[in-house]
């Protein structure tokens, strides 16, 4: 069995209240200049625990400027107001955007390397400002992984990725993700499961990581529908939210594959949100790599509810069945059309995701252009 290396934070709460922890466990720690990223949305729901925070002399700088997927633009001003603030510690509340912006933020506050230095997989060598991750969606679960990923000059998404990314401390409240509108609730959703799917079945896959992986897909399928037609349905939020965790458990060992290296362009060409990207292409990137590997996509097929069938083949192809029928009922399009993408921008696509060698090494089936190109194509 080859080596693994599992680096989660040192502390991870999950479950209703845990936001009310995260404030006691502040408290203790005796921070004094917290720099809060969030987003707008969350005023009314922070407020309470941003003033006790202060009543025990804590003073909380908070930056809401971060309104879409990052970029090293946006970080650096970031920065700028963090090292004006003197921040002591660094707290990210929100999507996944928000927490990779935290994580690097509290990387470089007193980094001897720059920027330009610490971008890639293993740069970054150090950290030394505390830094929690409290996410409101389930979806990248950046909370837990070492991965924090940003918009370059020219449109491409750019990682940074190390275990010095990897938090201090987590907390997930499924309470925090109530308010979040059904559409992003899918998305976001369906990027997380495409986390764990993609662990299981990635060339690099770890039976320690499988665990994680396997059960992450069967709490989202489950849950995700329910989740979407109910937004205050707890128990659903729950149990996406742990799921979605656990996606982001797989991504530091293990990572992702082809589904995220082929919605890469589709962001940078489209502007289209990362998680519905996913969703536009998990299906037939499951029908390709099924010829490669049956039985993985076999067991996927299982713990999404597919009856077995005669073959292998069928058994795995009812998953892809069960994936498609699960995105409609979230309300999601189905096909690259659907969300506006151009039949003629394809080749221009497949050409800047074969780019994305990092993951598509990753990938049971290897991918050329021409086959980046068939799968847009099915995907149409």
């Amino acid at each position: 069995m080859k080596e693994i290396v599992i680096l989660n934070p040192n502390r991870v709460v999950f479950g209703e209240g845990s936001m009310q922890r995260f404030v006691s466990d502040f408290v203790e720690k005796g921070f004094k200049k917290m720099f809060l990223l969030s987003i707008a949305e969350l005023n009314n729901t922070l407020a309470p625990f941003i003033q006790q925070l202060q009543a025990h002399g804590v003073d909380v700088y908070v930056d809401e400027s971060i309104v879409g997927e990052p970029t090293f633009d946006d970080f650096d001003k970031i920065l700028l107001k963090a090292k004006d603030f003197d921040a002591d510690s660094v707290v990210g509340i929100g999507g996944g955007s928000v927490l990779d912006v935290a994580k690097l933020v509290a990387a470089q506050l007193k980094n001897s390397q720059t920027l330009e230095e610490v971008k890639g997989n293993g740069n970054l060598k150090e950290r030394q400002t505390y830094v929690a991750c409290i996410p409101t969606t389930s979806g990248t679960g950046s909370e837990v992984s070492p991965n924090a990923i940003f918009v370059n000059n020219q449109g491409e998404k750019v990682g940074v990725i190390s275990p010095y990314l990897v938090p201090d401390a987590a907390y997930i409240d499924p309470v925090l993700t109530v308010l979040l509108p059904k559409k992003i609730t899918a998305a976001t959703g369906i990027d997380a499961l495409t986390h764990c799917l993609e662990a299981y079945t990635n060339k690099f896959a770890h039976p320690f990581v499988d665990l994680y992986a396997l059960e992450g897909v069967r709490l989202i399928a489950k849950y995700l529908k329910r989740a979407c037609d109910d937004g205050t349905d707890l128990e659903a939020r729950t149990q996406v939210a742990l799921g979605s965790m656990y996606g982001g458990m797989c991504l530091g060992p293990v990572n992702t594959a082809a589904v995220h290296a082929l919605s890469y362009p589709l962001g940078v060409e489209y502007h289209i949100p990362h998680g519905l990207s996913n969703a536009l292409l998990l299906p037939y990137v499951m029908e390709y790599n099924i010829e490669a590997d049956c039985s993985k996509y076999e067991r996927i097929a299982e713990v999404l509810g597919a009856e077995r069938k005669a073959s292998s083949k069928e058994t795995a192809l009812e998953g892809v069945k069960i994936m498609k029928q699960l995105i409609i009922d979230c309300g999601l399009p189905l096909t690259l059309s659907e969300a506006g993408v151009k039949e003629e921008s394809i080749p221009q696509l497949a050409e800047g995701a074969v780019k994305v060698q990092r993951l598509l090494k990753n990938n049971i089936r290897e991918i050329a252009v021409d086959d980046a190109i068939a799968i847009y194509k099915a995907a149409f």
